[in-house]
């Protein structure tokens, strides 16, 4: 297993510098990591980085909250793509699913997939676990099998805990082999990159993805 090709380098703290960005994209090369994370500010340069390289770009959408108007996340993809991203990690309206509004969480789900897939995107929905119940991750997963969104993801790493093991064996056993997990937050170590990988995630996302290709020796 060559954990460096399921990494989503990361970095998207509020302070981040364009020498952070660069940086970033530049060990994503070295060690041959699937995409770099940064915010949609950086879209540009990275993209421009990686121009010539098969690591992609991915940025958030409606991050980290989750609540911005269905526009506004439409309008953020839009953006995004024109400035060159390949993914797009959106974050569920939250506040809607605790609401039970199911119609609304779909109608911006779907707003958000079809604007991606329209430009041949791949979509990560976030679904910030560690604040939901079994029941409305369960109600989400299903709203993503009806949408055929590429992959759910488990937390944005900023609200509450991040990935669990049993959290990613939950969407696996939920999800359908097509739509893909992505496991994020707090993920730091081989050991527990390995774990979840074994527990069914197809993509990681961490900022420590370096200390992990070079504590398993890569």
């Amino acid at each position: 297993m060559n954990l460096a090709n399921v990494i989503d380098h990361t970095i998207l703290r509020p302070d981040c510098r364009l020498d952070e960005i660069k940086k970033i994209c530049a060990e994503a090369e070295q060690f041959g990591f699937a995409s770099v994370c940064v915010p949609p500010y950086f879209i540009k340069e990275a993209a421009r980085i990686l121009e010539d390289s098969k690591v992609k770009v991915s940025t958030v959408i409606g991050f980290p909250m989750g609540y911005s108007t269905t526009p506004a996340k439409v309008e953020e993809i839009k953006r995004g793509i024109n400035d060159g991203v390949d993914e797009l990690d959106v974050v569920v309206n939250i506040c809607a699913v605790k609401e039970g509004n199911w119609y609304y969480v779909k109608s911006d789900l779907e707003s958000m997939t079809l604007a991606a897939h329209l430009k041949g995107k791949v979509i990560k929905v976030i679904f910030e676990t560690s604040i939901l119940s079994m029941q409305e991750i369960r109600e989400l997963c299903n709203i993503c099998v009806e949408l055929g969104v590429d992959y759910v993801k488990t937390s944005t790493g900023m609200n509450g805990g991040g990935a669990t093991r049993e959290i990613v064996e939950f969407l696996r056993a939920e999800l359908p082999s097509q739509i893909k997990i992505k496991a994020s937050g707090g993920i730091r170590t081989a050991e527990q990159a390995k774990a979840f990988i074994e527990a069914g995630a197809d993509r990681l996302g961490t900022s420590g993805g370096v200390a992990i290709i070079q504590e398993v020796g890569v």
